[in-house]
């Protein structure tokens, strides 16, 4: 594999736009190779997604078979690839492991720093950013292009040898990433922003409601011919959690095509339904003592007596609790969603993710069209993207800027 730190020819300013991990990482590499960088963002301190990611532990990338885990990119596949294949995992986690930042590979095949923190890679790699004469510029947002092609701030205008653009996409906008950048890029098409690893509204009775923050353990979802096993969280206005977050892609555009969807759930994907029955005892007793026989968890009950009030068939308990519906009316919204979907249009951009209307400019992360499943993969995406444009601008300066 080559090294993406090579330095790859002279001296330089380049302009890195958005302070996210895909922008410190284009900073790293294009420093590395010996280039001026300058970070400008709209912030007053950089990577705060970055830290919000970690406040439940920093999953950096997934452990899972180089296949496999490309297979998560869906339709964006073909683009990523190379870019993941020359920053793989064991890379990303080499990177971190310099850092000081020692990852392991959890159950689930996620991998996480063992401090399971963003904040203490955040301080080291800005420490490392710093010594390699990384300047960072807080508080000026990207205003656009000059009459001359210069990039215009808040407060400055500058004239690099290039520009590597970094503006996210627009979850979690408090945070940085507002998806006001379209209107930035006249003439690009752009895919629609749309809201990527949320959740669910559901119409809950006030009962349900009441249990908002309430989790379901160990259960199993189905949409159409996929089944997948997890845990959620019931929410006052719905559903989320990983297991809806992995389905998601597939509920939003079935909403969106097909208006409301029914989403199923195994509350004891553990047991055949026999057993289970067996377990739930006879009809004699109350449905909640039946349910508690069960080792049903309190959200549980509440949505299989949901389900029962809304007319589910009494007779056979068992194969309820195998399969609750859940009707679910539309995604959360965007500002509440872990990532966005949609973004710069593929056809904009170079396989050295230079945009095609912008010589010299460079795109990565997540305001690039692709999204993916929690897991590891959305900073693996964004980390190997920024790579890549890095490594796109310094061959770019290389050749002269042709």
């Amino acid at each position: 594999m080559a090294d993406p730190f090579e330095a790859l020819n002279p001296p330089a300013t380049v302009a890195v736009i958005g302070a996210g991990p895909a922008g410190l990482m284009a900073a790293e590499v294009l420093a590395r190779a010996g280039t001026a960088v300058r970070v400008y963002d709209h912030l007053a301190s950089p990577a705060r997604k970055l830290l919000m990611a970690g406040r439940g532990g920093l999953n950096l990338t997934h452990g899972e078979p180089l296949e496999a885990l490309l297979a998560r990119y869906g339709g964006a596949r073909a683009r990523l690839e190379p870019a993941i294949r020359a920053w793989p995992p064991e890379a990303l986690r080499a990177w971190a492991d310099g850092l000081g930042a020692e990852t392991f590979v959890g159950s689930s095949g996620r991998v996480f720093p063992r401090a399971l923190k963003a904040s203490p890679l955040l301080r080291a790699w800005l420490a490392r950013l710093a010594g390699l004469g990384v300047v960072l510029h807080p508080r000026q947002r990207w205003l656009g292009f000059a009459a001359d092609g210069a990039l215009r701030f808040t407060d400055t205008t500058a004239r690099p040898a290039a520009a590597i653009l970094a503006l996210g996409g627009a979850s979690w906008p408090r945070l940085g990433s507002d998806g006001t950048w379209p209107a930035l890029l006249p003439g690009c098409a752009v895919a629609p922003l749309r809201p990527a690893n949320m959740g669910f509204t559901v119409a809950w009775s006030p009962q349900v409601a009441a249990l908002a923050g309430q989790p379901l353990k160990r259960i199993a979802a189905r949409f159409g011919a996929t089944t997948l096993r997890g845990e959620a969280m019931l929410t006052a206005t719905g559903i989320e959690g990983g297991v809806v977050y992995a389905l998601s892609a597939a509920l939003r555009e079935a909403l969106a095509t097909n208006g409301p969807q029914t989403l199923w759930l195994d509350l004891r994907p553990d047991l055949e339904e026999a057993a289970l029955a067996l377990k739930l005892g006879a009809p004699a007793a109350s449905i909640s003592t039946r349910l508690r026989k069960a080792g049903l968890a309190p959200a549980a009950m509440a949505l299989v007596q949901e389900a029962l009030h809304a007319g589910a068939a009494r007779g056979n308990l068992a194969a309820l609790v195998k399969a609750v519906p859940l009707r679910l009316l539309a995604p959360q919204p965007l500002a509440r969603a872990i990532s966005s979907a949609g973004g710069l249009a593929w056809e904009e951009v170079g396989a050295d993710f230079m945009l095609r209307r912008h010589p010299g400019v460079f795109a990565c992360g997540e305001m690039l069209d692709w999204e993916a499943p929690t897991g590891g993969y959305l900073l693996q995406g964004c980390f190997a993207t920024g790579v890549a444009a890095a490594r796109g601008a310094l061959g770019w300066l290389a050749r002269g800027g042709e």
